[in-house]
């Protein structure tokens, strides 16, 4: 029970540090304030605006910003304010889950292929550069066009086609720490591959899991658009990048309805600048060499 209180309070000291550190860096609490902003419009968003999403002709369709409608309405009546307050939580939804699964498979990947090495590290590796050599989002159409445009095929097939990265990163941490001493030390006390990779290595990898995982979180949210865009999202679900597609469907460009299309592109921008910035930041405070320039 003690050695768990212990524990409790080196990870709270340890947090705290962070956070001092973290909030001097003035592009990372640019990029954590409007994070925030997005998580509260997300949450509480729904509950105060008194339209539904799939409410139509509450308005003239196409009607530029007013008094009822702050952002316009749609092709379909629709208000536009609403659509992306509920598209926001769909984008950071995805975004977090395609995140996560590709930084989970990355991370594995490059602990494995990082601690043992030869042909596993070389095949892995090879792999790895086939992935990053072919375009991404070629990639992802092709297997949402194969396996179907729902959310969460969308959030898979972002986070099995964008984990090489990741991978490739952790590889070469990995690669650097087997041969520490430290490592050698536990080694040599009688410690297995697994207790060595997932309780030694790991623990010293996280920081920078951590910032590609941030940044991760960004790139999910550009290829959903993307991918929404294109017309391979999910139309039941409301995104910033179906907003785009629905769009340009009813030629908003042509008829003028800058409305239609600004509000979703400039949360996609700042969404992903949040994301970059708050990397941007941890990448500071977690790399000591950088954070003593």
């Amino acid at each position: 029970m003690r050695r768990y209180k212990v524990g409790i309070y080196k990870f709270t000291l340890r947090i705290r540090r962070t956070w001092n550190e973290y909030k001097r860096n003035k592009i990372g609490l640019i990029g954590l304030i409007l994070l925030l902003f997005f998580i509260l419009v997300a949450v509480i968003g729904p509950y105060v605006t008194p339209y539904k999403p799939n409410q139509m002709y509450i308005g003239e369709p196409l009607s530029p910003p007013n008094r009822m409608f702050l952002l316009g309405t749609d092709e379909l009546g629709r208000d536009i304010l609403t659509l992306v307050i509920y598209g926001t939580q769909i984008s950071l939804i995805i975004g977090f889950v395609a995140a996560f699964i590709s930084v989970v498979i990355g991370s594995l990947l490059g602990l494995l292929g990082g601690y043992y090495g030869g042909i596993f590290s070389d095949i892995l590796m090879r792999i790895t550069d086939m992935f990053i050599m072919m375009p991404w989002l070629a990639l992802m159409i092709v297997f949402a066009a194969l396996f179907g445009s729902s959310i969460w095929n969308i959030m898979v097939i972002i986070g099995i086609t964008t984990w090489p990265t990741t991978a490739r990163t952790v590889m070469s941490q990995v690669l650097s720490l087997r041969e520490r001493p430290f490592v050698e030390a536990v080694r040599a006390a009688g410690a297995g591959d697994r207790y060595i990779i997932f309780k030694t290595i790991l623990p010293n990898t996280m920081p920078i899991i951590f910032t590609n995982g941030v940044l991760s979180v960004a790139y999910a949210v550009l290829y959903e658009a993307g991918l929404s865009f294109l017309g391979l999202g999910d139309p039941t679900h409301i995104s910033w990048g179906m907003i785009l597609y629905f769009a340009n469907s009813c030629g908003a460009i042509v008829v003028g309805a800058w409305w239609y299309i600004l509000p979703p592109g400039i949360c996609i921008t700042l969404l992903v600048l949040a994301f970059t910035f708050i990397s941007h930041g941890l990448d500071e405070v977690l790399n000591p060499r950088l954070r003593a320039r």
